[in-house]
């Protein structure tokens, strides 16, 4: 149901309507020009490493360029299918009900709870949107679903994997961002909690969406299709698009302007987190789009890439914007963008 508001008369939820279902699953359907587009690149890429470099004649550095994408891509690939599908469980078979009779009473170890909510719901960011208004419609309060909407990108098990194969325990990049995660999840959220009208965070359209009486149709395996094809229209085009800017990076940028940059434990910092808030790359595949810095960079800028990024990018804000209001969003990025910054400078002291 919609959280209560004490200025206003709390009604029974309901489902969305089809519009407003269609609209946090794909809020614009600009994505299959893009996606299109990014399948083509891939084939293209495809073609020409299957040719010898003797046979196109190619400089060398497009060869390297060739090479890291599709290593990454290849790395990343099953990683983004098993993420669909474990969203796709979650999203439309999880038994209703089911999460909140284990959630402790007192606020703060609800929240906390909540926060780790992606381990057992293990979605990235590109599926984290309509699950999270979805536990708002279930009767979780709007600091609540903030809180999962922020730590499960970053706490969820293949994220976690990902990191792992990605870095080991170099640096403690992989516990500084759980540790990160959590944290920052968990500040959003009792912030948030202290909002004497917390459903004023929310867009009215989705206010009224869960006012509306509708009727969910289709049959699960149905939706479970719809769902399989939208999170891949979402997912594989900026995957394919992190993994060749990571390539096209690499190969043009100076690596002497890179290690100058990369070296400086304040503007290396800053220039990931930039980096981080445009990439717009899954929160399942970012830590192998990332490696590729991680010799030049201090593990300080890449934990906060790793930590931003699945927060607040340029795609995920576009989602949520569905459901939360633009002064709302904002004061996230802004919070989020000072943690990461000081979370980054701490691990480059103390690393």
């Amino acid at each position: 149901m919609v959280p209560a508001d004490p200025s206003r008369t709390t009604t029974t939820a309901v489902p969305p309507s089809d519009s407003a279902r269609a609209t946090v699953r794909n809020p614009s359907g600009s994505w299959r020009t893009p996606a299109i587009g990014a399948g083509i690149v891939l084939l293209v890429l495809v073609a020409i490493r299957a040719l010898s470099p003797e046979q196109l004649d190619l400089p060398q550095a497009f060869n390297d360029f060739f090479t890291l994408t599709l290593s990454v891509l290849i790395e990343s690939l099953p990683f983004i299918v098993l993420g669909v599908l474990l969203s796709i469980l979650v999203q439309v078979w999880l038994p209703a009900g089911v999460i909140e009779r284990y959630l402790p009473a007192n606020p703060v170890l609800r929240r906390a709870c909540i926060s780790l909510l992606g381990m057992l719901l293990p979605v990235c960011e590109c599926g984290n949107v309509p699950l999270a208004r979805g536990l708002i419609m279930r009767g979780f309060t709007v600091p609540e679903s903030i809180t999962f909407l922020i730590a499960a990108p970053i706490l969820n098990p293949i994220v976690i994997v990902t990191t792992h194969a990605a870095f080991g325990w170099d640096s403690g990049i992989l516990v500084w961002r759980i540790l990160g995660g959590f944290v920052l999840a968990n500040l959003i959220g009792w912030i948030y909690s202290r909002h004497p009208r917390p459903t004023s965070l929310l867009t009215p359209a989705f206010e009224e969406a869960c006012r509306r009486e509708e009727h969910t149709h289709g049959t699960r395996l149905g939706r479970s299709v719809e769902q399989f094809q939208t999170e891949a229209r979402a997912v594989m085009p900026a995957l394919i698009i992190g993994c060749s800017l990571a390539g096209a990076v690499q190969v043009l940028v100076p690596r002497s302007a890179l290690v100058a940059l990369g070296t400086n434990p304040v503007l290396s910092v800053a220039a990931l987190m930039l980096l981080a808030l445009v990439i717009s790359i899954c929160s399942n595949v970012d830590a192998f789009f990332i490696l590729s810095f991680g010799s030049t960079f201090l593990p300080g800028a890449i934990v906060a890439f790793l930590v931003l990024g699945p927060v607040v990018d340029v795609k995920l804000l576009a989602l949520m914007r569905t459901t939360f209001t633009t002064r709302t969003l904002t004061q996230i990025t802004l919070i989020a963008v000072l943690f990461t910054g000081a979370l980054g400078l701490v691990v480059n002291l103390v690393s």
